[in-house]
């Protein structure tokens, strides 16, 4: 005799058999893992940001400050508008100076141990003229080397108030 196939009605009625029971927690714990799996997942992405860099290291560090200062350095002994004022400076000390003093400001390990900048500037009657050529000739190093905006803002945000203690003449 040929077996009868049950109706869908029919089969709606049937208690699983142990096996089909086994099949269809197996398929809920699956499910269940997955969806947990995604929401773990989820709920991870959402977490706090990892902590940003510090400045001094998404400028490259003390090496990558030394060269971009010996760039700047070498564009103001050739821009013939402020030139003259470092005719008599000593340019490896003054080096020194500003890469720690960048190091310093842009959260990095050196200790900047020159004078103030009102110190340092007093008496030597630099105009905002003045001023702007240095920024200028800073900005074209920090060009020559490719600093993305972001961390030129920021570092051109940190020494720009220095600005008041250097500049004695409008």
């Amino acid at each position: 005799m040929i077996g009868r196939i049950p109706s869908p009605r029919q089969r709606q009625n049937r208690s699983p058999t142990k096996e089909g029971r086994t099949v269809q927690y197996r398929h809920k714990f699956i499910s269940t893992g997955i969806l947990v799996g995604f929401f773990l997942g989820a709920v991870g992405c959402a977490g706090p940001e990892p902590p940003t860099k510090s400045l001094y290291d998404r400028l490259g560090g003390k090496p990558a400050i030394t060269a971009v200062v010996d760039q700047f350095v070498a564009n103001v002994a050739g821009d013939a508008k402020i030139n003259g004022r470092f005719a008599t400076t000593d340019t490896p000390k003054l080096k020194k100076h500003l890469v720690d003093q960048v190091c310093t400001a842009s959260s990095g390990p050196c200790v900047y141990t020159g004078r103030d900048m009102k110190a340092t500037h007093a008496g030597m009657r630099i105009s905002s003229a003045d001023f702007s050529a240095l920024v200028e000739d800073l900005v074209n190093a920090l060009n020559h080397f490719k600093v993305p905006e972001r961390e030129k803002s920021e570092l051109l945000g940190l020494l720009g108030p220095m600005k008041k203690d250097i500049v004695e003449l409008p």
